[in-house]
């Protein structure tokens, strides 16, 4: 009876409380007498035409078209973005182009019924304002990334450029909107507000893209990285303090006009500098020895940064401005600005942003521009752009006695523009200033300035390529010596393998090479502390090669495409042998996982996506990610990937050898016993050595040399408490493959294994 006694209770509260809610209903239904009830909508229709009718009702409702209008824009924006990247160009050009797709460029001119029934035209005023949200968001974050103690320290030749690269462009753009005014100045548009948009769109460079671009080319620990992010960042205060005045005075219609609201600006500034700055650093500091942002202060944060907003908008600056300068006054502690990022930048960047980028699309009709003479018009804006960012920032840089290659590099890194540029147009065309054609060709050369940046860094590099950098110099020295790289993610990772690399080395003094490098996404890194960052990520490493007395170089590089680059710097390099941490299963954890787990034989989703990437499937059945997949297959040198289960030296090393072609196992064990003293058991699981009259005299050759230091085992079955009384197992790739497929319970009582692929 206890068995069924909740499931009498369940059904007799249901059947009572069903009862009485249904004597309600029939007992209501009298109180309607006399009333002036409405009749029901339906008109004798069907059940189906009244749901249809329905259905389309929702369909339309603002809210589910705006919901309909985020999936479609994020899922376009992702793949143009991901397109790019893989294009070796930053996402951000693939967003853009994917908001002109989305417009009446090409979706709306062939699929018209398609963008009339996703994006009509009473449906943009609330995509426009939620875009407004975005940029707002994302000019906090600009603010955030800028690191004003490196102005302070680095100003002076960055300055210059900067200012060089604003004066330049912005001079030329008044020049064009001279011979461009009468044709393209909408109705009404003074001269003087015509002249300072243009010049001011023309003086932008998009510090969020190029900080991007240095990471991602591992400029940012050079002199002309820093020097480059210091103009980027000199430029965008400049830029925007310029573009507050040039829209206080658009607004005015006159500079004298102006005044006022510029003085209010200065006002508003200085007050944010002195008070609010100060106010905010002093509620930081009471929670800098957390690790969490409380909700509260993060509602004070956000109360600065819409009361600044609101303060520049009303003022009549913009309120893009207060929220740059609200992320610009932000505490400059480095820890507690990446916390407040992480907070606003996947809501700002991933959601609200592309609708940004579409919003712009909306509004730009390429097909306006259907005639040559308007792309001459184009074409020379693009020129004018190029020239007066390009060639002024090269010019300024080489007259500062920067050598060529270095100019030319900080001219094609100041000449991205990006979706800085787009919100300056955007601003424009709102104000009245620029008409839809000249709209158009603006973006265009946006979207031209942004796409050359890669293209023109190349040919930089292809040009100067005669010229060997510092660290190409220091492989050419390093050519002769036994090389190795090891790649980590953790410290604890790097710890590990640097453990191993040193019992690999140890007696070969100068005639050794160790490289211990961290490859990081680009797109979670800041410019304003990717050198604590990196500094935080490869402490323990150096206190552990201190420890170790190994001398050890250190390469960190930000990338969008981690897997790429690591095999390209692998095989460059000219390594003896690259060292990795296992990797962990996209499924491991997870339900499919779990359910595949007891049919990966018949059923192997990894196997599946080396089939589609067309990859060699390496680890048949393993639970190796595909990320190690892709290493193992595309690299040219021996790779070994260590299971570590608190790995601290190799002084018993246990290897089993399954055919003659895990032979070349002896040769890193021959390399253990010179360098760590290593004891070393060979198992002969397979009965190979014994067959073998060469591979025999060869391990009694080592056992000469070193004798006691190695041992052949012949048995077929080990002792588990033997097993547990190694350092580490070191196994081919594919005797690995043999005992995961096994089912052996080798690897769980395998303190840690390395598994080594032979090229």
């Amino acid at each position: 009876m206890k068995k069924y006694r909740n499931i009498i209770f369940y059904v007799l509260t249901i059947a009572f409380f069903s009862c009485l809610m249904y004597w309600f209903f029939i007992e209501g239904k009298t109180l309607e007498i006399g009333e002036n009830i409405t009749p029901s909508k339906a008109t004798g229709a069907t059940m189906w035409e009244n749901f249809t009718d329905s259905f389309l009702t929702n369909l339309h409702h603002p809210l589910a078209l705006l919901l309909a209008q985020i999936v479609t824009i994020i899922l376009v924006a992702k793949l143009f973005g991901w397109i790019c990247v893989k294009l070796k160009q930053p996402s951000v050009i693939g967003e853009m182009i994917a908001g002109i797709v989305l417009g009446p460029s090409l979706v709306g001119l062939y699929f018209p019924d398609f963008s009339a029934f996703m994006f009509p035209k009473e449906s943009l005023p609330n995509l426009q304002f939620l875009s407004q949200i975005g940029l707002i968001l994302f000019m906090y974050i600009v603010g955030m990334e800028l690191d004003l103690s490196v102005l302070r320290k680095k100003a002076h030749d960055a300055v210059v450029i900067s200012h060089a690269s604003i004066i330049f462009p912005f001079a030329l753009g008044i020049g064009l909107s001279y011979f461009i005014y009468k044709e393209f100045a909408p109705e009404g548009v003074q001269f003087s507000s015509f002249a300072l948009f243009i010049a001011i769109a023309m003086s932008i460079t998009a510090f969020p893209v190029l900080a991007r671009i240095v990471q991602e080319r591992n400029l940012h620990k050079t002199k002309i990285g820093t020097i480059v992010i210091t103009c980027a960042a000199a430029d965008d205060i400049t830029a925007w303090c310029i573009l507050a005045a040039v829209i206080a005075i658009v607004k005015a219609g006159s500079f004298s006009g102006s005044v006022f609201v510029i003085l209010m600006a200065v006002l508003y500034v200085f007050l944010m500098i002195k008070l609010v700055k100060p106010f905010l650093t002093r509620i930081a500091e009471s929670q800098k020895e957390k690790g969490f942002i409380n909700k509260a202060l993060v509602a004070v944060f956000f109360l600065v940064l819409i009361i600044s907003s609101y303060a520049t908008e009303v003022i009549g600056i913009h309120a893009l401005f207060g929220a740059f300068m609200a992320g610009a006054i932000m505490p400059e502690n480095v820890k507690f600005r990446n916390l407040f990022i992480e907070k606003v930048e996947d809501v700002a960047l991933v959601l609200l942003l592309p609708l940004f980028f579409v919003f712009t699309g909306l509004r730009t009709q390429i097909g306006l521009l259907n005639d040559p003479y308007l792309w001459k018009i184009g074409g020379l804006i693009v020129l004018t752009a190029v020239i007066g960012k390009f060639v002024g920032s090269a010019l300024t840089a080489k007259f500062l006695r920067i050598s060529w290659k270095d100019s030319l590099t900080i001219g094609a890194l100041m000449n991205t523009r990006g979706l800085t540029e787009l919100i300056v147009l955007n601003i424009g065309y709102d104000l009245g200033v620029m008409g839809p054609e000249l709209f158009a060709m603006m973006v265009i050369m946006a979207l031209f300035t942004t796409f050359m940046t890669g293209p023109s860094l190349d040919f930089i590099n292809y040009l100067f390529k005669g010229k060997k950098s510092m660290l190409e110099e220091d492989q050419d020295a390093n050519d002769e010596k036994y090389k190795v790289l090891l790649s980590f993610e953790t410290p604890d990772s790097g710890r590990a393998l640097l453990k191993f690399a040193d019992n690999l080395t140890n007696k070969m003094n100068g005639n050794k090479s160790i490289t211990a490098m961290n490859i990081a996404p680009v797109d979670e890194l800041h410019a304003y502390d990717i050198e604590n960052y990196e500094k935080e990520l490869f402490e323990d490493v150096i206190e552990t090669s201190n420890e170790l007395k190994l001398e050890v170089t250190i390469l960190f590089k930000a990338s969008t495409d981690i897997e790429n680059d690591l095999i390209n710097i692998t095989n460059k390099g000219n390594y003896d042998l690259l060292l990795v941490m296992l990797g962990k299963s996209i499924y491991e954890g997870s339900l499919l996982g779990k359910l595949l787990g007891f049919t990966t034989k018949i059923i192997n989703p990894e196997k599946l996506l080396n089939t589609v990437k067309g990859k060699s499937y390496i680890f048949n059945s393993s639970p190796f990610d595909d990320f190690t997949l892709g290493i193992l297959d595309k690299t040219n040198v021996p790779v070994g990937v260590m299971v570590n289960k608190k790995f601290e030296s190799a002084d018993k090393i246990f290897i089993p050898i399954f055919e003659l072609n895990d032979f070349f196992l002896v040769e890193y064990a021959k390399r253990l016993i010179n360098n760590n003293d290593s004891q070393v058991i060979i198992l002969d699981a397979a009965g190979q050595i014994r067959k073998n009259t060469e591979i025999r005299e060869l391990i009694r050759n080592i056992e000469h040399i070193a004798p006691n230091h190695i041992t052949l085992y012949n048995e077929k079955t080990i002792e588990k408490d033997f097993l547990q009384s190694q350092d580490l197992m070191l196994i081919s790739s594919k005797s690995w493959r043999n005992l995961i497929n096994s089912k052996s319970l080798w690897l769980s009582d395998i303190p840690s294994t390395l598994i080594i692929s032979n090229p």
